[in-house]
């Protein structure tokens, strides 16, 4: 069966799947909460062309922009304001599972939505100008062990956030206290890529996948990487891992969507039978590969189930570094 067929094929079934209980959107959304540029805007554009490449809608994802609190903004409007919106999704990372554990997110917590899906996920990284004087982590510590104010640092978010946390971690193997250093607080990891290649900041603790286009374009390198072990893609093998550098930190980085609480059942269904049949798919997963993302799947129950027990995780983590009590 030749791979045209095979895609014709593969689409009528996810469509006749998709069928049942629910109609396609009719304005189908995808709300990515923080600027442009970041990993939450690549996860919108890899869901919009892989759904419109699998035939599962024929309208596409309109992405929407709603930066503020690294999520805060968007997940309080979806719970408040537009609870029961059948076309709307929401773009989440591990960092907003972090934030809700902080109570960054106000008064709703992580049984305030419904966790659709996760697609793939990243590794966090620690980035510099192509141009910096660290040439390896152990010079960029080497630094921060002697002043640690004199380093300027760009995170998504304030004390506590993702991109903080992955560095505090790190910082405090190194000998370092990680309430010492110098902090930049940004809108995601675009505004962080931006602010490094302008010279505002010194180092990026971001995301692996929100630094390759720069990487790919020689404005930026990555001293570490926060994975297992070195990832295999071509672009990325030459990147060490923390691990690897004597500093035992892996942070992975799982991108996917939530939906408000009223949503209903049939239209929930809708958008987990379409991720469910993309995720099996082989041509979503060389997708996923260009998108600079790494095979994670979870949706429904078990998603939400992954979702209390990471946010239960970072709660104690987070009392570990005195961030709540």
């Amino acid at each position: 069966m030749g791979p045209s067929i095979r895609r014709v094929l593969l689409a009528a079934a996810a469509l006749l799947l998709c069928s049942a209980g629910a109609a396609e959107p009719v304005s189908p959304e995808c709300i990515v909460p923080a600027a442009s540029g970041g990993g939450f805007d690549l996860v919108c554009k890899l869901a919009r062309q892989a759904l419109q490449e699998a035939g599962l809608t024929d309208r596409p994802l309109q992405l929407s922009y709603m930066p503020g609190g690294v999520g805060a903004v968007a997940y309080n409007t979806i719970v408040a304001q537009r609870p029961a919106e059948p076309g709307t999704l929401v773009a989440f990372s591990s960092g907003s599972l972090l934030n809700i554990a902080l109570g960054k997110f106000g008064r709703f917590d992580e049984t305030a939505v419904r966790w659709l899906a996760v697609i793939g996920t990243s590794y966090g990284a620690l980035a510099v100008r192509a141009d910096s004087p660290y040439q390896t982590l152990d010079d960029l510590l080497a630094a921060l062990r002697k002043d640690p104010g004199s380093v300027v640092i760009g995170t998504s978010g304030t004390i506590g956030s993702q991109d903080w946390m992955q560095l505090a971690l790190l910082a405090r193997l190194a000998g370092i206290d990680p309430r010492e250093l110098h902090y930049v607080a940004l809108e995601g990891g675009g505004e962080i890529s931006t602010a490094l290649v302008g010279g505002h900041v010194q180092v990026g603790s971001t995301d692996i996948s929100d630094s390759m286009p720069h990487l790919n374009s020689g404005a930026i390198r990555l001293l570490a990487v926060f994975a297992e072990q070195r990832l295999d893609e071509p672009a990325m093998a030459a990147i060490p891992t923390a691990r690897e550098q004597g500093y035992d930190v892996v942070w992975p980085v799982l991108r996917g969507f939530y939906m408000g609480p009223q949503v209903s059942d049939a239209d929930y269904a809708w958008w987990k039978n379409a991720f469910d049949h993309l995720l099996a798919s082989e041509d979503f997963a060389a997708l996923r590969d260009r998108y600079e993302l790494f095979p994670y799947a979870l949706t429904g129950a078990e998603l939400d189930a992954h979702v209390r027990q990471k946010v239960a995780r970072y709660r104690e983590m987070a009392r570990d570094f005195d961030l709540i009590r």
